[in-house]
């Protein structure tokens, strides 16, 4: 048999099954249908390896709110209804969500998309779950609720596009150096691991710079390919992370540091930046002067508190704070809506301490924020959250 791709697989499996089945016994039933959500099908990079867990014609039917009594009864006729296989591949429909979409949005991003959310609020937002959200296909959205919300998470915000990239113009910064003097001290080994920090950071900021959102590790780097980009920045950065001495190593960045310039410049979202690296100090290497390119970006952006927080830390999103998976999915954990848990992030950004954001927000609240922190110390450790330093 040959593979059919999962989103091929599920849009028939709508349109040759779901459709029919609910027109017949649900005439005056308004939903949507769609395939988004976790699945490598999902962004278009599933093989016939994926076919032996958690995939198989599938959607995601969302109906409205008041429609939601209805749900067994569609999972019957469903049931009643489904054929043994579907073009070659076993149905499973335990794999077809029936749901509202408020629900399902709560829990992916912890967020009441019947409010708009406020530009903060996107700093909790993983990438991937975002990715997963506008990526796969819609068959069916007969009251358009779907496709609006998907063009409303398309992409961040201009300031928080901004702010991240930013962030990691600073991160760049805060190590384009270390690989160097790790290197010229030989320890060859030391200096490898910060390069392949720095490629993963550069490969982070052209996803960024092209308004795409990074998926999770396993399609990171199949993913970037595909980005207008990779053709002259990949083989730069695989240098950089093969090199064996720090020297090849310095060159190769060098090279994708003097690429990513362009590409800043080519945005016009900041006064125009040397495009070419320079001496770090009187020391004998180079580097771009990331931090010069996050202060830039920093300078332009103009929402009150973005640009505040940005003076105080460019911590970035959550994807920059950690690289933890169970962390990043924070707000899966638990289903309360006023958990500690499910809030923590959006709390530690919102509650900075008043000292610090220039007493806009209450020093009432600082005891909430730092009891939540201490509710996960006994968890794990802090640092096994964070990016090592």
């Amino acid at each position: 048999m040959v593979f059919m791709h999962g989103i091929e697989l599920c849009k028939k499996f709508h349109f040759e099954f779901v459709e029919p089945l609910l027109s017949i016994h649900f005439p005056n039933l308004s939903y949507s249908s769609a395939l988004i959500g976790p699945g490598s099908e999902v962004l278009g990079y599933d093989t016939e390896m994926s076919t032996d867990h958690d995939w198989g014609p599938r959607v995601v039917i969302f109906l409205q709110a008041g429609d939601l009594e209805l749900v067994n009864e569609i999972r019957q006729a469903l049931q009643t209804n489904r054929p043994e296989h579907f073009y070659g591949y076993p149905v499973d429909l335990n794999q077809t969500v029936i749901t509202s979409l408020a629900p399902f949005l709560e829990s992916k991003l912890s967020f009441d998309f019947t409010k708009s959310p406020e530009p903060l609020v996107w700093l909790a937002f993983p990438s991937q779950s975002l990715a997963e959200i506008v990526g796969g296909e819609v068959f069916r959205d007969d009251l358009g609720h779907l496709t609006t919300i998907r063009k409303q998470l398309k992409y961040y915000p201009h300031d928080i596009w901004l702010y991240l990239m930013a962030s990691v113009w600073n991160r760049i910064g805060q190590e384009e150096h270390l690989v160097l003097r790790a290197g010229y001290v030989g320890d060859e080994f030391g200096s490898s691991i910060i390069g392949s920090r720095l490629v993963r950071d550069m490969m982070n900021l052209c996803f960024l710079m092209e308004r795409q959102y990074a998926p999770y590790p396993k399609w990171f780097g199949t993913d970037f390919k595909k980005l207008d980009c990779a053709d002259e920045l990949l083989p730069m950065l695989m240098q950089a992370q093969s090199a064996v001495t720090w020297k090849t190593r310095e060159n190769a960045l060098c090279e994708a540091y003097e690429g990513l310039a362009r590409m800043h410049n080519r945005l016009g979202i900041s006064e125009w930046m040397n495009e070419l690296v320079s001496p770090f100090f009187d020391r004998p290497y180079k580097v771009i002067q990331g931090g010069t390119f996050a202060d830039a970006i920093a300078r332009q952006i103009t929402d009150p508190i973005i640009r505040k927080l940005s003076q105080i830390r460019l911590i970035g999103g959550i994807d920059q704070i950690t690289d933890n998976t169970d962390f990043r999915l924070i707000s899966q954990w638990v289903t309360g809506e006023q958990s500690t848990e499910r809030s923590i992030i959006r709390m530690l950004y919102n509650k900075i301490p008043e000292e610090l954001y220039g007493g806009e927000v209450g020093a009432k609240e600082i005891p909430r924020v730092l009891a939540a922190v201490k509710h996960f110390l006994p968890v794990l450790p802090l640092s096994y959250y964070l990016y090592p330093l």
